[in-house]
């Protein structure tokens, strides 16, 4: 392989893997907000999977055909909805938040996978969307081709990032939820309604948990399959602690997670080979679970940042 033909390779995997941390970012974010306001959702893998059937179904020629927008519209209506009943049963009944999201999950994976088989016999496939050219930028070299020649669901994940930032820490619905994540009772003697504050973050939360199972089939696989997520909402939680609850230390975070979670790519790119054999394909796989475990055991230092009352329900008079 010529150095020309290896530096082309090289960028195709580079903007591979920005496209492939838009699930990650989507979901990482809708996190932030969750946690922020004090309420854990480990439901964020059963939210994308119903989200990405949802999405695909309306999509699909094979579903409704309903074209791409709407199909996005539905998987983020669709996390809305799951993320309202994740904040009724754990804000509103006090229920236990990590078995609470651990219902969703399994919820949202059974139940996607029934749809998938009842309504759409198995099988769902969808033109998804198309890389836009940015004018001028995608002309830069290698960059351009990296970072200015996606699709506008990438785009759009890059965008929430200084939103979600801005959202937080310049609007009077940002500093609620975070007064409400520190200290519920305090915030609930100010005059905040803690009950809206958390229902309004975990429902935005679910939203965006919606918008990255829609991404995934309608940006970056062309079809649904059963269990497609793969784990990849648990690691979206594993990364706010990576990310000490920061939009652009998350975005980081999702970068690194999917270079992990395409290093099977990376290392066939470059002809990697360990003791002189092939790399099994099976070890890469797991490489980006590894290192979720790794983060949450090393994730000490940022546990500075961690909201205080997260995982601990509020009761007025407590």
């Amino acid at each position: 392989m010529d150095e020309r033909t290896l530096l082309d390779v090289l960028v195709a995997a580079s903007a591979l893997t920005l496209a492939s941390a838009m699930p990650f970012l989507y979901s990482a974010l809708g996190e932030v907000f969750s946690q922020l306001s004090g309420v854990f959702n480990l439901g964020v893998e059963g939210i994308m999977l119903m989200g990405a059937f949802v999405s695909i179904y309306f999509a699909s020629d094979m579903g409704l055909d309903a074209g791409l927008l709407l199909g996005v519209l539905a998987g983020i209506v669709t996390g809305a909805l799951l993320g309202l009943v994740m904040a009724f049963v754990s804000v509103t009944m006090h229920a236990d938040q990590g078995i609470s999201g651990i219902g969703i999950t399994l919820l949202g994976r059974g139940l996607s996978t029934t749809l998938f088989i009842l309504l759409a016999d198995g099988v769902l496939l969808v033109e998804s969307f198309q890389p836009v050219r940015i004018p001028l930028l995608s002309d830069l070299p290698i960059l351009g081709d990296i970072l200015f020649n996606q699709n506008v669901m990438v785009y759009g994940a890059l965008l929430l990032v200084p939103l979600t930032a801005w959202l937080l820490r310049r609007t009077t619905w940002g500093l609620q939820i975070r007064a409400v994540g520190q200290n519920p009772a305090a915030a609930d003697a100010m005059g905040v309604n803690v009950v809206r504050v958390r229902y309004s973050a975990v429902i935005l939360g679910g939203a965006m948990a919606g918008l990255a199972g829609a991404s995934m089939p309608l940006a970056l696989t062309n079809v649904f399959q059963v269990n497609m997520t793969a784990g990849l909402g648990f690691i979206a939680v594993a990364m706010v602690y990576f990310g000490g609850w920061s939009p652009w230390r998350v975005m980081v975070g999702s970068l690194l997670f999917s270079a992990a979670y395409n290093l099977q790519i990376w290392v066939q790119v470059l002809d990697v080979k360990l003791f002189g054999e092939t790399i099994p394909v099976n070890v890469l796989l797991m490489i980006p679970y590894v290192l979720a475990i790794i983060v949450l055991v090393f994730a000490r230092d940022m546990q500075r940042f961690r909201p205080q009352a997260m995982n601990r329900p509020f009761r007025r008079g407590d």
